[in-house]
């Protein structure tokens, strides 16, 4: 199955789903998920390739600070070159109406595969990520992040990706 397959039967599975969701709906909604696919490196026309990922949420460790609402999140992603990135880290939320943004700082570890060389083991992801509520559960969204390992191996070229990303909370 490609990637394009894969991703579609992802939306229609969730999709589903979400219909199911709004049947039996509870307020105890304490788990998200995010799945999402685009475009590793796009700035680098030669090792630029598609990624999908996936990202999980624990919303009952959220916590109110004057920085925002923070909250721990946890994933992965694997690119068409099989690179790969694990990762953990800390999300930012603020709503405006229906819009949603979510900037997030996520240490891990990448893998370069067939793939990018970005000069060291550990990685630091940097994201913003735009979404629009579209029911109680379900969010769609666009995000961009940055790759760096902040000048820990001999080089520290980054890659810039973009995704679409699908958001449901359970």
């Amino acid at each position: 199955m490609n990637l394009k397959n894969f991703c579609l039967t992802l939306i229609f599975v969730f999709s589903v789903f979400t219909l199911n969701a709004e049947e039996i709906k509870t307020d105890n909604q304490d788990t998200e998920f995010n799945v999402y696919t685009g475009m590793f490196d796009f700035s680098d026309q030669g090792k630029r390739s598609t990624l999908i990922g996936f990202q999980h949420q624990n919303e009952n460790l959220n916590r109110d600070t004057f920085l925002g609402n923070l909250s721990p999140i946890t994933g992965a992603f694997i690119t068409a070159d099989s690179a790969g990135y694990i990762y953990t880290g800390v999300q930012a939320q603020y709503k405006i109406g229906a819009l949603n943004i979510t900037p997030s700082f996520m240490p891990g570890l990448y893998h370069q595969g067939d793939g990018k060389d970005l000069g060291h083991v550990l990685e630091f992801k940097s994201e913003v990520q735009l979404s629009l509520d579209i029911s109680k559960s379900t969010e769609l969204g666009f995000s961009y992040n940055h790759l760096s390992n902040a000048s820990l191996g001999d080089k520290n070229p980054g890659a810039n990706s973009y995704m679409f990303n699908f958001l449901k909370s359970f």
